[in-house]
């Protein structure tokens, strides 16, 4: 995958805001998390959709175009490059979380982990 000039990014803070939230338009965000499995049970975003980075080529056609995407990793790269994906094939509102999941938790922002509850990252 190759970066366009600029990957729209969000900070870990105003993603958490507007997935509490919502935008000006009533609509929630989708956290979509691409790190790995064992990524994820370590720690994760609660109601975080979960597609593994080295499946995103294969599934990213499950993501909405209707509402905003937020894409985190552990630091930020990985979903970096999944965002520019996303928006190279025109996904309107797609945004990398900056830092990922290691800027969330230095910003205290909520986490679980341990065992997957039933249909959780689905």
């Amino acid at each position: 995958m190759s970066f366009p000039p600029a990957v729209p990014s969000i900070e870990p803070a105003e993603a958490e805001r507007r997935l509490r939230e919502g935008d000006s338009d009533g609509r929630r965000p989708l956290l979509v998390d691409v790190r790995n499995m064992d990524e994820f049970l370590e720690a994760r975003i609660p109601g975080a959709r979960f597609i593994p980075l080295p499946e995103f080529g294969a599934r990213f056609e499950e993501l909405p175009r209707d509402r905003p995407l937020f894409l985190f990793c552990r630091s930020g790269s990985r979903s970096a490059a999944a965002t520019a994906h996303l928006v190279r094939l025109g996904w309107p509102d797609v945004s990398n979380v900056n830092g990922g999941l290691i800027a969330w938790q230095w910003a205290k922002l909520p986490l679980v982990d341990g065992p997957l509850e039933p249909g959780e990252g689905s």
